[in-house]
């Protein structure tokens, strides 16, 4: 592999390896103190190895680097702000002999306290995601402004903002007491799935930077597998959720990047690998009774992913997990999920009648919805709502989809 291709490959699976560790060490407050010696690291990888050609071993390398660069650094360092140094004085000799520890063990530890620091309900959710981005993903402010559709200076202030608060609040790189682990995690967890949302339906899908997301939202929540105490039921199911959706990737998108509604997918397409994953995690999910709305949506992805049971089955079972889903926790976009289930498994008269109750008339999936219901009853409605749903719709690759459908009305 070359170097223009190694690089970047271990930035994305090292990068919040070390910057965690280097947190763990130097305290979350002095985050860009870690994140100066991470990218110099990377830096010098690529002004060297592109003279001298790839190391033996790559990621010993890095860490090497690491180790060295953070030596460095308290060798120049006279002056320490108070904390730091009560927390290096318990923990470490400030004599050049100090080590990093980039151990297993103390890496997977440093990244999950990470995962918890920067999923801190503090901030806003908005931060919270950029913050993962950007430190555990390895994110560019312009992939990040361009993966949730904002702009560098916005995604900036944003990152600067979170990271005052963190500081501000003091708050350590630790794993949650037992008492706050539930409530820590169930955030965790409602962040990862809102990151892997902003890939799987971002309104800019063909650009590669969303599948990316969805990638890394997934191996975020690994992390939260490898730990005794956070492999929970709740983890697995949503680790089941995210592998059935990642399977259908490739079938999503045709061969000039228009999307490719469920039903006209090329099944042969989808990734199988995936799916046995995803069922893994399901049945792991299920030793335990706990029932959250992640093992519901994984269910109804699970039943989407079935190719040799019949359309009735599929159907009836999806909508039987759709109405205990709004029993758990009520969305309107799950309510409008339902009668397009209830369609299939019933008929779309009776859906309809449930559609035309949900107010969510400025949303562009409640016009594409109506339009489906309306087929086959009413043509004018068909063309109201798809017209409207056109006006509203953010997202080129829906609009594409929606025109060709309006177009094949006349």
């Amino acid at each position: 592999m070359k170097e223009k291709e190694l690089i970047p490959q271990l930035f994305k699976t090292e990068y919040r390896k070390i910057i965690s560790v280097l947190c763990k060490l130097f305290g979350i407050v002095h985050i860009e103190i870690a994140e100066d010696i991470a990218n110099d690291t990377f830096l010098l990888a690529s002004e060297t190895w592109g003279l001298k050609g790839i190391p033996e071993n790559p990621t010993a390398w890095l860490y090497t680097v690491a180790k060295n660069k953070t030596r460095d650094y308290f060798k120049r360092i006279k002056i320490f702000n108070e904390k730091v140094q009560i927390e290096l004085r318990n923990t470490q000799s400030l004599s050049h002999e100090m080590e990093l520890d980039l151990s297993d063990k103390n890496i997977n530890d440093s990244q999950l306290q990470m995962l918890f620091a920067i999923c801190n309900p503090i901030n806003s959710n908005e931060s919270q995601i950029a913050l993962a981005l950007r430190i555990l993903c390895g994110f560019g402010i312009d992939e990040i402004a361009n993966a949730l559709l904002s702009t560098k200076e916005t995604i900036n202030k944003r990152l600067y903002r979170a990271k005052l608060i963190l500081r501000k609040n003091n708050v350590a790189l630790s794993f949650p007491s037992n008492i706050d682990l539930e409530k820590r995690l169930d955030n965790v967890l409602s962040i990862l799935y809102l990151l892997f949302n902003e890939g799987y339906y971002s309104s800019t899908a063909t650009n590669t930077i969303s599948r990316e997301l969805c990638f890394e939202a997934m191996r975020l929540l690994y992390i939260l597998t490898e730990n005794d105490k956070t492999n929970t039921p709740k983890v697995n199911a949503l680790m089941a959720l995210f592998c059935f959706h990642s399977s259908r990737f490739d079938a999503r998108f045709d061969h000039i990047g228009q999307q490719v509604i469920y039903e006209k997918q090329d099944k042969t397409q989808w990734n199988f690998e995936l799916i046995k994953k995803g069922e893994t995690y399901l049945n792991i999910s299920a030793k335990r009774k706990q029932i959250s709305k992640y093992h519901l949506e994984a269910g109804i992805a699970f039943w989407h992913t079935r190719t040799k049971v019949s359309e009735n089955e599929k159907w009836n079972n999806i909508l039987q997990l759709y109405n205990r889903l709004l029993q758990i926790e009520y969305s309107p976009i799950a309510a409008l999920n339902r009668t397009f289930a209830l369609a299939m498994a019933d008929n779309k008269k009776t859906a309809l009648k449930q559609a035309l109750k949900i107010n969510l008339k400025h949303n562009h999936l409640y016009h594409s919805l109506l339009a489906e219901l309306y087929t086959g009853i009413d043509k004018q409605k068909v063309i109201e709502h798809l017209d409207l749903a056109i006006k509203l719709t953010k997202s080129e690759n829906d609009r594409l989809l929606l025109k060709n459908k309006r177009d094949a009305m006349n």
